[in-house]
């Protein structure tokens, strides 16, 4: 699973009343702020923990639905809208044992590489893959 992106409903704040957020895909996760960016970091941490509890629990991470969707529900009228995107989900970082091949002198190649890195196997080909994927 990469990187999720859930649309945001956001209850305009002021000076007296924190902003609201509630996150319309997933029932139950909302969040607020007393500034707009307080809003989105919270926001951020509501939807990663939300999803965590779904993951652990074997519940289906639902799929983000189309903001003209979302507009349309009077539940928001006079809401801003925003994007949040999310990709630190503890849930999704455990470790997976793999079995794969490669040329044995590719293999010694990386592991002596990722000695002077000071890192694993696993570690140096894990970083290498999170390098070439965000080209």
């Amino acid at each position: 699973m990469s990187n999720l992106i859930f649309p945001i409903a956001i209850e305009p704040g002021d000076d007296t009343h924190a902003f609201g957020v509630v996150v319309p895909d997933l029932l139950g996760c909302f969040s607020a702020g007393d500034t707009l960016a307080e809003a989105y970091a919270n926001a951020k941490e509501a939807i990663e923990a939300h999803l965590s509890v779904l993951i652990d629990e074997g519940m289906d991470v639902p799929a983000a639905r189309n903001l003209s969707d979302h507009r349309a529900n009077p539940d928001y009228a006079d809401w801003l809208w925003g994007f949040v995107e999310v990709a630190d989900i503890p849930a999704l970082k455990k470790t997976v044992r793999l079995n794969i091949s490669l040329p044995e002198s590719l293999l010694r190649d990386i592991d002596e590489h990722a000695k002077t890195m000071h890192l694993t196997r696993s570690g140096f080909l894990a970083q290498a893959a999170l390098k070439a994927m965000a080209r």
